[in-house]
């Protein structure tokens, strides 16, 4: 190879050369790009020279590609695709900043942490701050920036979204389900006295008055772990069990209703790049994993 070659090509040359591939002619691609006839025969040759190969085959119908300008002419393109890529991928690794997200302690740790450490390893910029709480916290007050909360929101400071519903479902262990098929009555993992408030709770409470509660703790996490232990039979959200072979769905009388997850920011979202690359991501997150989130799994 040539030392122009080793001491790198001129990409206005590929560009010239690109241009004449397309149209096909010295005079087309000179209407094109502005120039004179010239001017693209010259950075033509430069070309070729830099490659030591001939890019294209004078025919009576214009300029056809040889094997090799076939191939340089795909490689021209990738790395065109990828120029234009960069300024994008910089200015994504530019982010950086605090962004605080609140949700319950069960979609934070069954499902949340995993995603948002995929997202901040690709933005090492990015401060995240994961709020696992069932208590309101205040996006107004900057407690937090993105809220995921169960149930419609009220009130119109925040921009509120849908995206998605929670489906619930009683989970116990196949010992379980199998005694409850025997006739034998079920024994209730639930909420403690704390968490009466809970709509889950609340429903619990309403359908089922009369049941005993064999176990009580203050987080769905827990309850999930004391069912395990074969306490008995929890309401849980379909998502922390879909990958779970010790909890097997179980049918009861009542069919738990879905409950509709809303993702809520300030209205100044826009204004911050990193608030809204979380948002986005987010938004985009719950879309594709929707199955997981809705599915009564088969019983």
């Amino acid at each position: 190879m040539t030392d122009h070659l080793r001491t790198g090509i001129d990409w206005e040359d590929v560009r010239y050369f690109a241009a004449l591939a397309r149209h096909g002619s010295l005079s087309a691609t000179a209407r094109a790009l502005a120039v004179t006839h010239a001017t693209v025969a010259r950075r033509l040759a430069s070309l070729e020279r830099a490659l030591g190969a001939k890019l294209f085959e004078l025919r009576p119908s214009g300029y056809e590609l040889t094997a090799t300008g076939r191939s340089a002419l795909a490689s021209a393109g990738t790395m065109k695709r990828a120029a234009d890529a960069l300024p994008r991928l910089s200015a994504e690794q530019r982010l950086s900043g605090l962004v605080r997200v609140t949700a319950t302690p069960s979609l934070a740790v069954a499902f949340l942490i995993p995603h948002l450490a995929a997202l901040q390893q690709r933005h090492a910029g990015l401060d995240l701050e994961l709020i696992a709480d069932v208590r309101p916290i205040s996006l107004p007050r900057h407690e937090a920036d993105i809220a995921l909360r169960l149930g419609r929101p009220t009130g119109g400071e925040l921009l509120g979204r849908r995206i998605g519903k929670i489906g619930l479902d009683f989970y116990g262990t196949p010992a379980w389900r199998d005694r409850i098929k025997r006739g034998e009555p079920p024994a209730f993992v639930g909420f403690d006295e704390a968490g009466v408030h809970i709509p889950d709770a609340a429903w619990m409470a309403r359908r089922f008055p009369a049941r005993q509660f064999a176990f009580r703790t203050n987080s769905q996490i827990a309850q999930a772990e004391a069912v395990r232990a074969g306490c008995g039979v929890a309401l849980l959200p379909s998502f922390m069990t879909a990958n779970d072979s010790l909890l097997v769905p179980i049918r009861l009388s009542e069919v738990p209703p879905s409950r509709e997850l809303w993702l809520l920011t300030r209205r100044d979202v826009d204004r911050s790049p990193p608030l809204r690359l979380v948002t986005d991501y987010l938004i985009d997150l719950f879309r594709r994993e929707h199955r997981l989130f809705e599915g009564r799994r088969t019983l």
